[in-house]
């Protein structure tokens, strides 16, 4: 299954810097994080960057078992 890395406010909602999670897309896995993490981290992950093993990807992406995808929500600051 592949490892989801969350980091900034979606690992202070999740309780966890990484979870594995089962999916054949980065939208199943992102999608069952939602159900296991509640509907503050599914919003937040609206907003989030999705990248693939270190690459910017797309949502409808499909995903294997040795793959990492990343939650990289959007920063302020000033």
């Amino acid at each position: 299954m592949p490892t989801l890395r969350l980091f900034a406010s979606v690992k202070q909602i999740a309780g966890t810097g990484s979870v594995i999670l089962p999916g054949e897309t980065v939208s199943d896995v992102v999608e069952e994080a939602s159900t296991q993490f509640g509907a503050e981290f599914k919003d937040m992950a609206k907003n989030c960057r999705i990248w693939l093993n270190g690459n910017p990807t797309e949502i409808d992406t499909r995903v294997n078992d040795e793959d990492e995808i990343a939650l990289l929500p959007p920063v302020s600051g000033g």
